[in-house]
């Protein structure tokens, strides 16, 4: 698929189907997150993988919504701050950046295989963190169920070019 074909046929699904995701997708969609660049390539990420309903369900109490636990596969990218570059004019961590270019690799890569994903960070971590065992130092980041689109979503509205890019100064 041509990228810029890519980047505009991707939606967020709230609705999947129950087929399931083929181990071969899954894993390419996890080496485009592995290959994502990260502030001086420290890699500050961890991805947490989960099929069991059971889990999905525990992890799906975190959400609240029923469509999230029912994808056949969700996925936890998690940050590990210690591993994270900091800048050092202010301190600033690049965990949460570094996540999202590999989230955007993972979600994009699941779009060219197929497959629906929707970025959700409107979860309660300590559940999270319960239900996945997080070792101390692992914050749970970002979640996408993963698996085949139940309907044909549609793009919600995006902001005009004009809106959004300053040339020179603000």
């Amino acid at each position: 698929m041509d990228f810029y074909k890519l980047i505009n046929t991707r939606r967020s699904v709230r609705r999947y189907g129950s087929r399931q995701v083929e181990e071969e997708k899954l894993n390419r969609i996890l080496e485009a997150a592995r290959i994502a660049p990260s502030a001086a390539n420290r890699q500050p990420w961890h991805f947490i993988i989960i099929k069991d309903a059971k889990q999905k369900q525990e992890l799906g109490k975190a959400y609240g919504r029923e469509w999230f636990y029912t994808a056949p596969v969700l996925i936890c990218a998690c940050g590990e701050s210690a591993k994270a570059w900091s800048r050092s004019f202010d301190g600033k961590i690049h965990m949460d950046v570094d996540i999202a270019i590999a989230m955007d690799h993972l979600i994009l890569a699941a779009t060219e295989e197929g497959l629906g994903t929707c970025w959700i960070c409107a979860f309660d971590p300590k559940i999270a963190r319960k239900v996945l065992d997080l070792p101390v130092g692992i914050e749970p980041i970002a979640l996408t169920p993963i698996g085949y689109a139940d309907d044909e979503p549609v793009l919600k509205a995006r902001k005009k070019l004009e809106e959004i890019v300053h040339y020179e100064k603000w």
